[in-house]
């Protein structure tokens, strides 16, 4: 009767190991997720910004004269406190009357192209 009467008392020590492990477990499961989610939100504002720049650039080739348009093809430009380099790209179509006007947005001083643009304009 003196065991029933201990181990009604509490947890044994392998019990107590084993819910230590699991809960450890879901812990760095956890911190792995938020980390996780902290690099994507980064990327995703990385690219939401590039975007920005892009679609400027885009509506800016769209409004300009053929001749403002061949003038400048890269540049930089500041959004969300921070500084991107642009370049754009003019070729021709099947149509004569018809170009492609390509963006593309880096961070400045670095090759890797974080977002692109494409429109189709008429030329005057």
């Amino acid at each position: 009767m003196r065991r029933a009467d201990r181990r009604a008392r509490g947890f044994s020590l392998i019990e107590m190991l084993v819910a230590m492990a699991v809960f450890s477990l879901v812990a760095l499961a956890l911190l792995n997720l938020a980390g996780e989610n902290t690099r994507t939100a980064v990327v995703i504002e990385e690219r939401v910004l590039a975007g920005v720049v892009a679609d400027n650039r885009a509506v800016e080739a769209m409004l300009s004269t053929p001749a403002e348009l061949a003038a400048q093809s890269s540049g930089t430009e500041s959004v969300g406190d921070r500084d991107w380099g642009w370049t754009r790209t003019v070729s021709p179509t099947d149509m004569d009357a018809i170009v492609r006007v390509d963006v593309t947005v880096m961070p400045t001083g670095e090759d890797r192209v974080v977002a692109e643009a494409s429109v189709f304009r008429g030329v005057e």
